[in-house]
Parts: C-alpha cells; sequence; structure tokens
C-alpha cells in the first residue's frame, strides 16, 4: 500500500474507534458503565492510528501537516454521519448533508490539487 492509502485507512480505523467509544454509552449498556476502560485502553489505540496516519499523511503530502488533518477531518466527518445513521437512527438532514458534501469536496482538493 502506498502512503496515502495507509493513511486513509488507519484515519478511517481511528474514526470508528473513536465514534465507538464516545457514542457507544448510547446504544450498548457495557459501554456507559465501563468508561474507565473505554477510555485507557481504546484511548492507546486510537491515538496509536493517528499518530500513524499523520505519519503516512505527512510523507505523502511532502512534508505538510494541513492536507492530512483536513483529509483526517473529512474522513471524520463522513465516518460520523454514516456510524450515527446505522447505529443510532439520526437521519441525515440537509445540514448535514451539505456537510458531508463539503467534507468530500474538502478530501478532493486534498487529494487533487497539487
Amino acid at each position: 500500500m502506498n502512503n496515502l492509502t495507509l493513511a486513509v485507512v488507519l484515519f478511517l480505523i481511528g474514526q470508528t474507534l473513536i465514534w465507538f467509544q464516545t457514542n457507544g454509552q448510547f446504544k450498548w449498556e457495557w459501554f456507559a458503565n465501563n468508561i474507565l476502560i473505554l477510555s485507557v485502553v481504546g484511548g492507546t489505540i486510537i491515538s496509536y492510528t493517528f499518530i500513524l496516519g499523520t505519519k503516512y499523511a505527512v510523507e505523502h503530502f511532502e512534508g505538510l501537516l494541513w492536507p492530512g488533518r483536513f483529509l483526517g477531518f473529512a474522513l471524520g466527518i463522513s465516518s460520523f454521519a454514516i456510524l450515527s445513521y446505522y447505529f443510532l437512527g439520526e437521519g441525515i438532514t440537509w445540514k448535514t448533508a451539505t456537510s458531508l458534501t463539503l467534507s468530500v469536496c474538502i478530501i478532493s482538493i486534498q487529494l487533487f490539487w497539487k
């Protein structure tokens, strides 16, 4: 895999894990009752994925931090919307759809604008 692919995969894993860590309490009782375990164990794993994702993003974007940050942000917005809809039944409003469209634009700018 190239650095960009690794960065995207790691950012998506991190964003998905953090969604479960922070929002699982609203779906599953175990999450609500085990906040300390989730923060210590989950936080370590999540931090590791973001640190590695950032490393690969910076390598891909030739030492620049901002493109990877925007990429991680946009992937986070997208994954949050999908996971919130799927697990908690939160629909996509026009405001959310607009934000998702903008996040796709941000990803596209970072990936294709040289």
